[in-house]
């Protein structure tokens, strides 16, 4: 009798193992796959949605993804609700551009973007984090792996966490989610294509072709029918305004913005033209996301456009983080 008990212990026990490995892969199988596909991928082209509560409104953004082995990049950003602010994200042998083609301007980075931190929209951003994280977790579901990882924005520590959902036949990404501190979902990112080992011409990560390109796909900018909508920050970690400037400039008009108290800053816009040539300027910084357009963050400054304005939040006082956050809640509106 204990003989046969024995056996049927070891019959069931083999049993189960054979059941076992006809599953489910395990997490170190997906990964090594995940890397096996970054590594014979010559690059790709993807489409997808971001859709971000990250301020006082929600804001949604269309976004192709362009990507050539040896560190070539385009990103398109364009938002349905505000086409003149489609922005597009180039990186080349010249350095990391961040292109505004309704306003013909460019801001150039030398700058390690976008190793630095966290990228939703980017394969290989998705694969650093989850080889990084030795604390990742993983599951599988009918369709997808999916991990959840801590996230590395380096000016952005609300964001800590995120999900990515891998498609289990192609190994590429399907849909992320930024999670908050209660795990609540932020940022999605849905694509709706994936192409491995996409083609590229001589010219796709050229910027003044791209500056062209992209610019044939926004409205034309008419400056001198916009009404000038002074913002305000809702941030402000609880200095007050001290002194608002307004100045006549030869190209527009400018606000100066003061705010005192335990940490001082002050904030500047300028309404501007366009000019007839693409204007470059040069930031010894690096790019950062503000929800509703990428700006060009430097030790104690950040500049972005917006609605035909140029912003410049600069302060002494704010550490990088808290820059971020003031620039990101630069939304109320006094008409001028």
């Amino acid at each position: 009798m204990r003989k046969k008990w024995v056996i049927t212990v070891v019959v069931c026990s083999a049993l189960l193992l054979f059941l076992a490995g006809c599953g489910g892969k395990s997490q170190e199988k997906v990964v090594s796959k995940l890397e096996d596909t970054m590594e014979k991928m010559t690059g790709y082209k993807a489409d997808a949605t971001m859709e971000m509560n990250t301020g006082q409104e929600e804001q949604a953004y269309e976004i192709d993804v362009w990507y050539q082995k040896d560190d070539m990049y385009r990103v398109s950003l364009s938002n349905p609700a505000d086409e003149q602010g489609n922005q597009v994200i180039l990186k080349n042998e010249d350095g990391v551009f961040v292109l505004t083609p309704a306003l013909n301007k460019s801001f150039k980075f030398q700058s390690d973007w976008p190793e630095q931190g966290s990228q939703p929209y980017l394969f290989q951003s998705l694969v650093k984090d989850v080889t990084e994280d030795p604390e990742a977790t993983f599951e599988e579901t009918d369709d997808h792996y999916v991990f959840e990882t801590k996230t590395n924005y380096q000016n952005n520590h609300t964001l800590p966490f995120q999900k990515v959902f891998f498609d289990k036949k192609k190994y590429t990404p399907s849909h992320v989610q930024v999670l908050d501190t209660d795990k609540e979902a932020v940022v999605e990112v849905k694509f709706s294509s994936f192409e491995l080992d996409a083609k590229f011409a001589a010219d796709d990560f050229k910027l003044d072709e791209n500056m062209a390109t992209a610019k044939e796909d926004v409205p034309v900018y008419q400056d001198e029918e916009d009404v000038f909508m002074v913002l305000f920050p809702l941030e402000t970690f609880e200095a007050e305004l001290e002194e608002k400037k307004e100045i006549e400039v030869d190209e527009g008009e400018r606000v100066i913005m003061t705010f005192a108290g335990e940490k001082n800053f002050t904030l500047i816009q300028e309404k501007i033209g366009v000019t007839e040539t693409v204007a470059v300027e040069e930031v010894n910084g690096d790019v950062v996301d503000l929800g509703f357009t990428q700006g060009a963050m430097s030790n104690n400054a950040i500049e972005w456009s917006y609605h035909g304005v140029d912003f410049v939040l600069a302060s002494e006082d704010l550490t990088k983080e808290e820059l971020v956050e003031v620039a990101r809640s630069v939304q109320g509106k006094e008409i001028k």
